[in-house]
């Protein structure tokens, strides 16, 4: 495990909302070093199995349609102490309740389309990068 990367995930809604880039500066912005980047539509069987830890609640058929409408941008980053610092950077699930300056209350609808995912450990960022980037798409 390496607790200076993380991964994050721009979901459809911050594409279709133009917010691609400002939300990549704002990551930039807050010290973290973008070490992979692809821009990406995922298949349903895809985003089932990214999500499969959801599959037995009630919203998970609604969160792979929404997270398979439109591409999604996922990156790894790099920081000191990244999975913390990140999910500080980007806010609480609910925009309402989420901090000013986050990338959530700046950006987010609601709670179900939140403009971007978070790696919420050490180990799900390694589950998570690995699942989006070979080895050799990785550059720190």
């Amino acid at each position: 495990m390496n607790s200076n990367r993380t991964f994050t995930m721009l979901k459809p809604d911050s594409i279709e909302q133009g917010n691609m880039l400002p939300i990549l500066n704002m990551i930039e912005s807050s010290g973290f070093k973008i070490i992979a980047l692809k821009y990406k539509r995922m298949s349903r069987d895809e985003a089932e199995k990214f999500y499969s830890i959801h599959s037995d609640k009630p919203f998970f058929n609604d969160l792979v349609s929404f997270m398979t409408r439109g591409p999604i941008v996922a990156a790894a980053l790099e920081k000191d102490n990244a999975v913390e610092a990140f999910r500080t950077l980007i806010g609480n699930t609910d925009p309402n309740d989420a901090e000013e300056g986050t990338i959530r209350k700046k950006f987010a609808k609601s709670k179900g389309e939140n403009a971007v995912h978070g790696s919420d450990s050490d180990e799900n960022a390694d589950i998570e990068i690995s699942f989006h980037f070979d080895t050799d798409e990785i550059f720190s």
